[in-house]
């Protein structure tokens, strides 16, 4: 026997829907219990295929949007019989969706994982990384592992990933998504998965072995000393706006769950049609049903959060907004690494900075001054505070996630090689995407032969990455750029699940790989150092000399150096642009 409870405070009436092998349906009844829903089905045990159905009012005016002929998946579900795909149909008022929505699996009770302290140190290394665009093209993986959550854990994999020092990987959403509805026509799937449905349920392609296959994945890194942070999507639903599909909220509790404004409008700080209210405690509670799930059943070390100010919203930004106090009051949650994604398109949407003390956050500042300074741009003092933890933002103990290039954005390669987006495959007249990203092409828009041109660009790239692994904070990079990967100029990748966005395994740049494996373990073995900027040091000119306030305030100054001044650990590094040099020692 199995009790399924579903919210669905507005409607009428709610039926569980079972189905079997056949796909026949059967249709119970279920008992209104406060806003829930609630029914005992006997014959329904693991393994059972089910979804619901509501019924109610249809006033868009007021958020409610209940439509009996959809069937709804379980906002709870863990498991799924097959992928989400998207039909026009899903939709359509009055159109029955029984036989397109995935159904929800009954799952079995495994035992938790004993949630051990998280496999990550401030100061280590992030490896952000799809696993789609990882495993689909390594020779080593199987062909029938490629693409999956299981093929991140083949020890060619884990090797590669210990020769970088990577502390722990960052997976791109592998919970079940859709994509959105302007893609199938042009023939492109969404490749990254941000746009989800309900939270916990994994993907069956990313992850045909449910929960059992990412716990699995998970124990083979921990073993290995890599610990696994989950990017997940709690600020909207691949449900978009009032043109979306019906496949879960919508039509169970569709003004409980989205953002309205007082005409019920859905409120759009996500740019994706709709947003998660988190002003709503029942909201806020499957947010953090949805980690505990993952930390117990999986052995998850922490998670990084996609347009994290939605989190805190009420419908403003909220420094003290409850949610953050929840994940910190629970026992299982409180020392897991949390990183947000500081900035929303809503009002008041960019809050770097603004999370709480024990959080991380993906610093674009940096991103940004780092590339140009190296571009000829940004002087020397703005590179210092970079280098030093970014006290202007987060104050004297940083939380910055340092990087140079992410999955948004130019790769490293071609930060260095276009000075314009190409987004041309993605079939929107190269619109998407951010136009002013700070790059650069060395003379030279694209591929070139011209071997001066391809000796600056490596220069470049190797001048970020030294610059990179010098910072105090958190380091990032993203799967592929240690080795030259290249998405050709496109800097909205998500709809690429090709080629283009796929790691070449065979073709990648050695040299390179070998360069960043060598500035890993110079970091690596200043383990703990680079968490806090060091009270013991001297900013030095590019001739060695203290420097002076002069050569601070001058935007012609090329470069600097710093020296560690402790005797137990000592280390210097040395940036010159005119030498397109960044060099570390000690």
């Amino acid at each position: 026997m199995t009790a399924f409870r579903i919210r669905a405070p507005d409607a009428e009436s709610v039926e569980l829907c079972l189905f079997a092998a056949d796909e026949a349906e059967t249709r119970l009844a279920m008992v209104r219990d406060g806003a829930d829903w609630v029914l005992d089905a006997p014959s329904a045990g693991p393994g059972t295929r089910y979804g619901y159905r509501a019924a109610g009012p249809f006033a868009p005016e007021q958020g409610l949007r209940f439509d009996p002929a959809k069937l709804l998946v379980d906002p709870f579900a863990v498991e799924l019989d097959r992928r989400f795909v998207y039909d026009p149909a899903l939709g359509t008022l009055g159109a029955d969706t029984a036989a397109l929505v995935p159904k929800a699996i009954v799952p079995a009770q495994a035992p938790p994982v004993e949630p051990a302290p998280p496999r990550f140190v401030l100061g280590g290394l992030i490896y952000e990384a799809s696993v789609r665009a990882l495993t689909m093209l390594h020779p080593e993986v199987p062909p029938h592992q490629r693409g999956t959550v299981a093929a991140i854990a083949h020890p060619a994999i884990i090797a590669h990933l210990r020769k970088l020092h990577v502390t722990a990987i960052e997976l791109m959403p592998i919970t079940a998504a859709i994509d959105e509805r302007h893609l199938p026509r042009l023939g492109l799937t969404n490749a990254w998965g941000y746009n989800p449905v309900v939270p916990m349920a994994l993907d069956p392609g990313l992850c045909p072995g449910g929960v059992a296959e990412l716990r699995t994945a998970v124990a083979a890194l921990h073993e290995a000393g890599i610990g696994v942070i989950l990017d997940l999507v709690f600020n909207h639903t691949g449900e978009s706006d009032v043109f979306g599909p019906t496949l879960s909220f919508r039509g169970l509790d569709n003004r409980g769950i989205y953002a309205h404004d007082g005409a019920g409008h859905l409120i759009n700080d996500t740019g994706c049609g709709n947003t998660l209210d988190f002003a709503q405690p029942h909201v806020r509670a499957l947010t953090l049903a949805t980690l505990r799930h993952f930390v117990q059943a999986c052995g998850i070390d922490g998670f990084r959060f996609d347009l994290a100010p939605v989190l805190a919203r009420s419908p403003g930004f909220a420094p003290d907004a409850p949610i953050f106090a929840e994940i910190a009051a629970d026992p299982v949650l409180a020392d897991r690494i949390l990183i947000a994604e500081p900035w929303d398109i809503g009002p008041g949407g960019y809050q770097l900075g603004a999370f709480p003390p024990n959080w991380l956050e993906w610093n674009d500042r940096y991103r940004d001054d780092i590339r140009r300074f190296w571009r000829g741009e940004a002087d020397v003092g703005l590179l210092a505070t970079r280098l030093a933890g970014s006290s202007d933002l987060f104050g004297p103990v940083t939380r910055s996630v340092n990087f140079v290039a992410a999955h948004d954005g130019f790769t490293l390669a071609d930060t260095v090689a276009f000075a314009e987006r190409h987004n041309w495959a993605n079939g929107e007249e190269n619109r998407d995407g951010h136009a002013g990203e700070p790059a650069w092409n060395n003379g030279h828009e694209g591929p070139v032969d011209d071997p001066a041109i391809l000796a600056r660009r490596a220069a470049d790239a190797r001048a970020l990455l030294g610059t990179l692994f010098a910072s105090t904070g958190t380091v990032m990079r993203t799967a592929g750029d240690e080795f030259g990967r290249t998405q050709g100029g496109n800097n909205n990748a998500y709809c690429q699940d090709n080629a283009l966005t796929w790691l070449d395994w065979t073709g990648r740049d050695i040299a390179l790989e070998d360069h960043v494996a060598a500035l890993a373990e110079w970091r690596a073995t200043h383990a703990g150092w680079f968490d806090e900027f060091p009270r013991e040091g001297a900013w030095l000119n590019l001739a060695g000399q203290p420097m002076t306030i002069a050569e601070w305030e001058d935007p012609a100054t090329a470069g600097l150096a710093y020296c560690s001044l402790d005797p137990a650990r000592p280390y210097k590094f040395c940036i010159d642009r005119v030498a397109r040099t960044a060099c570390l020692k000690g």
